[in-house]
């Protein structure tokens, strides 16, 4: 690690959004290996429960990394949504902000977005979203409550793919 420490701030950075594409990359291909053998119902099955067991881990990685107090409220929620891995690749957007209650959109998905280019229809990640985003929360803070506002295969307008609110 030492080498890293001699390496300049975009370079760095440049790192960053390497491994969160890297990421993101391995999530895919291995989604679609289950899928070309076992079918969609199984590959997004087996997604959620990967994305049930990863999202604590994340979640708790980022509480830990960047000092932030388990069941912190929206606030705690809000700075680690900032900070997750994919937060380098997609454009994300908090709305609706109240003291007990806020929006967040995902209004650009490199996953949507990439299947939009190839004429792909949306890929139906609902079911995990809710599992993702729902522990995730919880894991932040146990207080969170989270709702589905939208999420494919939901429609959902232009300007986001999906939405999520969280209240405590």
């Amino acid at each position: 690690m030492k080498n890293l420490e001699n390496l300049p701030k975009e370079t760095l950075v440049g790192m960053l959004e390497d491994f969160a594409k890297n990421w993101l990359a391995h999530d895919g291909l291995w989604f679609q290996e289950v899928e070309k053998e076992l079918g969609m119902k199984q590959a997004i099955d087996a997604d959620k429960n990967a994305w049930e067991i990863f999202t604590k881990i994340e979640a708790k990685r980022i509480m830990k990394r960047h000092n932030i107090q388990n069941n912190g409220g929206l606030d705690a929620l809000k700075k680690a949504l900032e900070l997750r891995m994919y937060a380098f690749l997609n454009e994300q957007k908090f709305i609706e902000e109240t003291e007990n209650s806020f929006v967040f959109r995902m209004n650009d998905c490199r996953v949507q977005s990439a299947r939009k280019r190839k004429g792909l229809p949306d890929f139906p990640c609902k079911s995990v979203g809710i599992v993702e985003y729902s522990e995730f929360a919880k894991t932040i803070d146990s207080r969170i409550k989270t709702t589905c506002i939208a999420c494919p295969p939901d429609a959902h307008p232009d300007e986001y793919y999906c939405a999520w609110k969280f209240e405590i």
